[in-house]
Formats: structure tokens, sequence, C-alpha cells
């Protein structure tokens, strides 16, 4: 049986003022997190949790993923950025041309995130929290589809996506040109093999589909640090 998303994690110069305005967005519950920092636990479908891990290490260009939240209508989209920048988050330019109708916000540490417009076909039928969005390849999508056991629910113009079975938001990726990377992303994703699954063997599976175990100066921990096929970093946790 595949490991499962336990996680999307966040490198924060504060995690705890970066959980507090997450908390704030979402509506999410903050907890101690039983491997390190703090957590937000969803309360609707999403399925994983986010993560605040300590790190000293400024952000430093534009990330290779972000959140994108939906809205149920014009009013309901503008209530969500006034939200977010009571809150601490900024207006962001990533390039987004004028007449697209999304807006693009900063969380107080710089990590971006959309407001999307109402009636947006391709989000339709997600939650709040409707997509993880990536810069990626087709490739890679492939392979999380594998390394997750989630379908692919888009495979166009090399632009793929996969979602749980369960629901939940979907993941994303938009295909090249992919933009460079520029030392170790500022998000990263947990998985974990259930309870009664081998984390030793669920690295070698992830091997056999593309990913390398890689050395981030974790030391020596519980979790094993890889990269997928696109260089970025993720970790397998122990069983859960």
């Amino acid at each position: 049986m595949p490991c499962r998303l336990v996680a999307l994690s966040f490198d924060a110069n504060d995690p705890l003022l970066l959980a507090r305005f997450w908390a704030g967005v979402l509506g999410w519950e903050l907890v101690d997190d039983p491997d390190d920092g703090i957590a937000l636990l969803p309360s609707d479908d999403t399925g994983f949790r986010l993560r605040f891990l300590p790190t000293d290490e400024p952000k430093t260009g534009q990330n290779r993923m972000h959140l994108d939240l939906t809205s149920a209508s014009l009013e309901d989209q503008q209530q969500t950025v006034a939200s977010a920048l009571r809150l601490g988050a900024r207006h962001t330019d990533v390039g987004q041309r004028p007449e697209e109708r999304h807006v693009v916000l900063a969380d107080p540490e710089g990590n971006e995130f959309c407001v999307i417009e109402p009636g947006n076909h391709f989000l339709a039928d997600c939650g709040f929290v409707g997509a993880l969005a990536c810069d990626g390849s087709q490739g890679v999508g492939y392979f999380w589809r594998d390394a997750l056991g989630w379908p692919l629910v888009w495979d166009q113009d090399q632009e793929t996506a996969i979602r749980s079975p369960h629901g939940g938001p979907k993941i994303t990726w938009g295909g090249p040109p992919l933009m460079p990377k520029t030392g170790k992303n500022r998000l990263h994703l947990d998985l974990a093999p259930p309870d009664d699954g081998d984390q030793h063997a669920e690295v070698d599976r992830l091997v056999s589909l593309g990913a390398t175990r890689i050395d981030i100066g974790q030391g020596d921990v519980g979790w094993v640090v890889m990269a997928d096929p696109d260089g970025n970093e993720f970790c397998v946790l122990t069983p859960r």
C-alpha cells in the first residue's frame, strides 16, 4: 500500500507567527506537531496537515509550490483577500497578467498563494483549499501519481494533476519551462507509510520510481530525506 501524504511543511523563520497566520486564513486548529515545530489540523476534507518548521535561512526567490484558495462568489473572494491582508499578507507580483482574475498574495514570510476567482471550473468540486499548485514537469506528475497512488485527473499539454480518491485538494504541475531551483525549497511534502508499513521498503519503492536519497544536513533523524525527479525535497516519516 503506498504511503500517504501527511503534511505540507513550511520552513519558517518564526513558525508560531506563520502558523497563526494560516490558522486565521483557513480556520484550522493549531497544535503541537509530534515530529517538530507547529502544525495545523484541517477542519475539512483537505486530508493533510500544515507543518511549520524552524529555520534561520531567509526566503530567496519564488516558491516552486503554493496553495490555491477557492471562492464561491466575487464577494467571497474579496472577503478572503481582505481577511488575509488583515492577518499580515501582502499583494505580490509573480508575473500575473492584468486580465487574470485570481489574486496573488504572500504570507508574512513571503510565501506566495492565490485566491482563485469564482467560477473556476478546474477547482469547481474542491473545497476552500482547492489545490497545491507546483512548478514541475509532466514526469514528476507521473512520479507523484505512483508515489501516492492517486489517480491522474488532468494530463494535457505536459500539465498534470492528481487527486486523492477521497477528495480534497488537487496537486498540480504546470509543465515546462521550470523555474530555476535556488537552494532548498521552502515548502516540501511529508509522506508516511501506514501503521503496518515499512519505512525502508517504502524508501526503496520510491527510489525505484525515480526518487533519490539526499543529505541536507539532517543528521541522525527518524525520517528519510529524498528528492523527486525534479529535485524537490520531500521526507518519508516513520509509519503512522
